[in-house]
Formats: C-alpha cells, sequence, structure tokens
C-alpha cells in the first residue's frame, strides 16, 4: 500500500550523504549546555548523550531525560546497538537506586525515562534493581511521570510484575524490527513472540498501565511487515507506539537498507491511529523515548485538545522545577541556569563511593 516514491534509495557509498529530512543542528543553547554539565556533576549519564540522540535539546528543554541503568554492559549483542557487549559478571552498584533518584529528584525534569542494559548474569534480570530506583524517585518526587524502558527478562513474568509493581507511568519494551528481521537484527535470545508476551503480560496483571513500543524502519523490512507489527503489537495491548529510521552507529552494525521518507511516515502514523494506539510518534528522527512528556500528556492526560495539553506541559515543567527547588533545600529559581546550578548542591553520595570494585 505504500509506493516506492515514499521511500529514497541508499546510496553505494559507504559515507553516502544523508537526505536533508535527516539533518539537524547540534544541541546548544544556555539550557542544553548547563544541563549537560549538571548531569556530569552529579554522576548520571544520560542515553540521550551516550546514543548521540539527535533530538537530546529540544527533549532536555522540554523537561525529558533517559538514564541507564544497571551499567553500561549489556550481555547481549544486537547488531543495531552500540551498546558495549560482555560479561558484567554479576556486579552491581547497590546504592545506584538510591543515587540516581535523589539526583534525578534535585533536577528541572517533568518526565524521566528509566532505561537498562540487558543483564542475562543477574538471576532476576535487574528487575528488582529497577523497581527499587522507580519507588524510591516516587517517594522524592510524587509529581514527575516515570518511564521504564526494558529488557524482556527472557519472558519470566514473575520478574515482569517486579517492574510493574513499582507502579511506572509507562512500561516500554521495545521489539525494535519486524517478525521476519528478528533472528538477524536482534540477539538470539530475544524473539518476536517473547517482546509481545511480556508487552501483553503487563496489560494481563495492571490493566491501567500504559505500555509503549518502538519500530526501526529502513533496516531491511517491507512497509506492509512494518503495518504488521504495529497490529501485534495492538493486539498484545500496547498504548504508545513510535516509529523511527534506523542509522547505523558504526561500519561493524547492521547497514541501512533505506531511507524512508516523512510521506512515508505520516501514512504509518494514519494506520497507527486506525489500529486504535492511543498516540503514534512517526517521524525520520523520532526515536523510543522522543519527547515522552508531551506524548504521554497528549494522550493520557489531555487526549484531544493540543491547545489544554500545552498548557498543562508548560504547568508540569514550573512544578518540577519548584519541586527539584525544595529537594535541593532552597528557594524557587528563577532561571534554568540557576537551577541547574543549585541542583548540584543536593546531598547526594559522594561519586567516589559509588565506584565499582570487583572483589576477589
Amino acid at each position: 500500500m505504500f509506493g516506492r516514491s515514499y521511500v529514497a534509495e541508499v546510496s553505494s557509498q559507504r559515507f553516502s550523504p544523508k537526505p536533508s529530512w535527516l539533518k539537524v543542528r547540534a544541541p546548544g543553547g544556555e539550557t542544553y549546555t548547563t544541563l549537560k554539565k549538571t548531569f556530569r556533576e552529579l554522576d548520571l549519564h544520560t542515553v540521550c548523550e551516550e546514543a548521540r540522540c539527535p533530538n537530546v535539546g529540544e527533549c532536555w528543554t522540554e523537561g525529558t531525560a533517559t538514564v541507564m541503568l544497571l551499567g553500561d554492559v549489556c550481555t547481549r549483542g544486537c547488531r543495531f546497538c552500540a551498546v558495549t557487549s560482555g560479561d558484567p559478571r554479576g556486579m552491581v552498584d547497590v546504592r545506584e537506586p538510591e543515587h540516581v533518584a535523589r539526583a534525578i529528584a534535585s533536577l528541572g525534569l517533568q518526565y524521566v525515562v528509566m532505561t537498562m542494559v540487558d543483564r542475562d548474569d543477574l538471576l532476576d534480570g535487574g528487575a528488582a534493581h529497577v523497581a527499587r530506583t522507580v519507588t524510591r524517585l516516587r517517594e522524592l518526587r510524587p509529581d514527575i511521570l516515570i518511564e521504564t524502558l526494558l529488557g524482556d527478562f527472557n519472558g519470566h513474568h514473575d520478574y515482569v510484575d517486579v517492574t510493574v509493581d513499582a507502579k511506572p507511568h509507562v512500561w516500554a519494551h521495545n521489539i525494535e524490527v519486524v517478525k521476519r528481521l528478528q533472528r538477524k537484527i536482534r540477539d538470539v535470545r530475544c524473539s518476536y513472540e517473547q517482546s509481545l508476551g511480556v508487552l501483553a503480560r503487563v496489560k494481563e496483571y495492571d490493566a491501567s498501565r500504559i505500555t509503549k513500543s518502538s519500530i526501526m524502519v529502513g533496516i531491511g523490512e517491507q512497509d506492509d511487515e512494518v503495518l504488521e507489527t504495529m497490529a501485534d503489537l495492538r493486539k498484545a495491548g500496547v498504548d504508545l507506539v513510535t516509529l523511527g529510521q534506523y542509522l547505523r552507529p558504526t561500519p561493524k552494525h547492521a547497514p541501512v537498507d533505506r531511507f524512508v521518507t516523512p510521506e512515508a511516515f505520516a501514512r504509518f502514523a494514519e494506520e497507527g491511529r486506525k489500529m486504535g494506539f492511543s498516540f503514534v510518534a512517526s517521524a525520520p528522527l523520532v526515536r523510543s523515548s522522543y519527547k515522552a512528556a508531551e506524548v504521554f500528556v497528549r494522550s493520557v492526560l489531555r487526549p484531544g485538545d493540543p491547545e489544554a495539553a500545552s498548557a498543562l506541559l508548560e504547568e508540569r515543567l514550573a512544578e518540577a522545577r519548584r519541586a527539584a527547588a525544595e529537594i535541593s533545600g532552597t528557594d524557587v529559581p528563577r532561571t534554568t541556569s540557576e537551577l541547574a546550578a543549585r541542583a548540584t548542591q543536593a546531598v547526594l553520595l559522594p561519586a567516589s563511593s559509588l565506584v565499582r570494585r570487583e572483589t576477589r
């Protein structure tokens, strides 16, 4: 149903230029610079930076950021992902839930995405660790919206339940690619059915929990396969879906098969709305956590009312800054720079105490 006119072919040249719609200005400005500095001072490392997300400046300005839990070494090796693969040998920083929660609470964020590397070396896949972090942040900042973007826990539903019990506002797991490409692109321990299974389990366990997933395109799929995957996600009860262009991290990763045009993404969004998704974010530069606060507000809190949604986003951002100021034990800051400066004064675990030391 999608003609080839909606697809820009990829040049055979290794470093061929990207289409104009994939070119964005480098992030910058006062808000981006001060938050970047503050994240470093608080010993927080965001996926936004490490994945070189093209939307980092836009999201940070709107009070949204994504942080990684459980280290930076993943036990799986997918062909699209730039995260280091290896064996963490069961090492976990047990102080991380408290530190991350207190650090995030001191920032003027209205929405945080907590994601994780796959940790097949841990008995519960890291489920309890994630749950503790979410629970602690909710205690410190009841106003903040929390999304957990998690692995499949090898299909163990009891571990999924542990993370749902922490009551994140959105529980997300990415199916990543269409069914035919799963074995080629994702780690052998991942599967299409397993991903659908854990998403369905969340709804079965807690029907009120909002679920979300993401699909990459331009990695070898056909348009009808994308629609099939969207339909399968909807059957699994998924509420929110995002679609974006796959971009190759390094020459060692899977190549880009095609550049999907903005018109084709718009058609995907139209079909998704017909399927009954509460919200579909579909555009070349969309990533799984793209403008997550806006997606939640427009789809859950103020559906069908763009003006009210925009007003609520502004109100929530102002409230987030006030709450962060209280956590830091200061008056309400008047500027983003003042917020960033004051946030660093929060009482946190010293960075030196968070260094992982291997015991022998």
